[in-house]
């Protein structure tokens, strides 16, 4: 997969998103939990540094 640059006006969207730390999301470890409505979702950080999103 490549990474493509954005333009000025992808650049100035993204800056507008709120940030977040995974590692402190997870306080420190590799798994936290999300809840969105009534449903509770799992944030993994793998060993290689990739993010899984499960149900």
């Amino acid at each position: 997969m490549n990474a493509q640059t954005p333009t000025s006006t992808q650049s100035y969207a993204v800056s507008m998103l709120p940030a977040h730390k995974a590692e402190e999301l997870t306080n420190g470890g590799n798994l936290a939990h999300i809840e969105l409505g009534d449903q509770l979702y799992t944030l993994r950080i793998t060993r290689a540094g990739k993010l899984i999103l499960t149900k």
